[in-house]
């Protein structure tokens, strides 16, 4: 991935070349094998399990992901990915800078308490988001081309989510048809829906 100068937080030295980087952690990463980075085509690309998925050591966007992929050069009816992650007041309050839904309900604690839920709750759609994080695992390139969603519950700020995608279906075209469900610490289930998406190959 190109980073600007302007926009690097950190910038390090190897065989003569300067490399700058979004964040420290980048750098990090970068400077505990270098030869990698230089002399392969995606080394910042996530390897694990036999499969390559296209996940990147961001900035500081956190989460943990798991795969159960049966064959990761063809995949298949019950294959499946899951993503976890901890929703923040920091995610609340970055979500709404990003796409301007500053809905009180999400972001002033006197206008949520007089809700129906008595406090602030997670954006929805932020929450969905999940699952476009847990489809990001699968080894291949996901785009969506469909998503059917069905809120639950809602989702108090500090909460851990679990994304949970699972392939029902095997379509034409490279295409597939997923369940998707989100589940909160206590294993109830705040998202359900089912997505379709295309998988291509990762370009060479």
């Amino acid at each position: 991935m190109e980073i600007s100068l302007e926009s690097a937080e950190a910038t390090t030295e190897y065989e003569g070349e300067s490399f700058h980087f979004c964040s420290n952690d980048c750098q990090a990463l970068f400077d505990s094998a270098p030869e990698k980075y230089v002399e392969t085509p995606h080394p910042h690309l996530i390897e694990t399990s036999g499969a390559i998925i296209p996940r990147l050591p961001y900035g500081r966007a956190k989460g943990e992901f798991d795969i159960d992929i049966a064959d990761p050069t063809s995949l298949q009816e019950g294959d499946s990915v899951n993503f976890s992650k901890e929703i923040t007041d920091d995610d609340v309050r970055k979500f709404a800078e990003a796409t301007s839904d500053t809905n009180a309900l999400h972001l002033n604690d006197a206008f949520a308490e007089k809700t129906r839920f008595g406090h602030r709750i997670v954006h929805g759609t932020l929450v969905s988001g999940l699952i476009s994080a847990a489809l990001a695992c699968f080894p291949g390139l996901t785009i969506y081309i469909s998503q059917n969603l069905e809120f639950q519950q809602p989702v108090d700020i500090g909460e851990t989510l679990t994304a949970r995608c699972k392939i029902v279906d095997e379509l034409d075209g490279a295409r597939y048809r997923l369940t998707t469900r989100i589940e909160n610490d206590a294993n109830q289930i705040v998202l359900d829906g089912t997505a379709t998406v295309l998988i291509d190959p990762i370009p060479e």
